[in-house]
């Protein structure tokens, strides 16, 4: 997390330690698992965890994209696991779970970008945990329809893909994806009847009216699940903060995304998109 300059009084972050924390992670290395709460250096880790909620990483930790808020590794990945959706599957009955979300790297090296992996990786969830809530948080998938049907078709609770940041700022800090492209997939998940959920960072350097834009943007897409968090570096050889955003303005966003029609919004500094998440599937 952020790392160098001393964050504003209102981040208080739960110690990642505890006999629910030491749990998780005893379970996630045992079974040879990867998470975006690691990868991505997420500071809710310890309240997560400590809760016995984690976000499971699939398709390895290596992504093909280099995007610059992104802390996972970059690189070129190994070939998918086959017998990873069968250890997950049961880690999540092990630990008890009656929500579980899944992520994975982007996986441009491969001919579907990873959509059959995902695909039998949710049949599998469902397999061994047949009363276990699913929401995908998915790459773009380069916008193809017919690879985004795979994961539409494999029918988890909630489907996510992030937008990240605002219009302007895309082209600076993600690696290939584009923000129309973003939005196309968003509409195609709402589209073919799935409820669709995103999420975009502040504090990258955009404007109030950019961020009132990208809201509008992604509720006429059909987004009806938001989250929007505060940018923290991630390690010392990441892009810095431009602005840390006081909560009350947070605030005055989730409002104007709740009156523009949304059924959740999730708006705080460290606000992430799997944070209770648990909350968003029953919407």
């Amino acid at each position: 997390m952020q790392s160098g300059r001393r964050l504003p009084g209102w981040f208080k972050m739960q110690r990642a330690s505890g006999e629910n924390y030491s749990r998780v992670r005893r379970l996630v290395r045992e079974n040879a698992l990867h998470t975006i709460c690691t990868s991505g250096n997420c500071p809710n880790i310890g309240e997560c965890w400590n809760a016995g909620t984690a976000t499971f990483m699939i398709l390895g930790d290596i992504c093909t994209r280099a995007c610059k808020f992104c802390n996972t590794k970059t690189g070129k990945p190994l070939p998918p696991d086959p017998s990873e959706h069968q250890r997950l599957a049961e880690t999540i009955r092990t630990m008890g779970l009656k929500h579980c979300v899944i992520t994975s790297v982007d996986r441009d090296d491969l001919p579907d970008g990873g959509a059959s992996f995902w695909a039998e990786v949710i049949a599998t969830i469902r397999s061994v945990n047949p009363g276990t809530t699913i929401e995908a948080l998915i790459p773009d998938f380069d916008g193809k329809q017919e690879n985004i049907n795979k994961i539409i078709n494999a029918n988890p609770d909630l489907i996510s893909h992030n937008v990240e940041t605002v219009r302007r700022l895309t082209p600076q800090i993600r690696t290939r994806a584009k923000y129309d492209r973003s939005l196309s997939v968003i509409k195609y998940i709402a589209e073919n009847g799935k409820t669709a959920k995103s999420g975009f960072m502040l504090g990258l350097g955009e404007t109030e009216p950019e961020i009132l834009e990208t809201i509008d943007d992604l509720y006429n897409a059909g987004c009806r699940i938001l989250t929007i968090g505060q940018y923290l570096k991630p390690s010392p050889d990441h892009m810095d903060a431009v602005e840390y955003i006081r909560p009350d303005k947070f605030e005055m966003y989730r409002e104007s995304a709740l009156l523009k029609g949304f059924d959740i919004v999730e708006s705080r500094p460290l606000v992430r998109s799997s944070f209770h998440a648990e909350k968003h599937v029953k919407a």
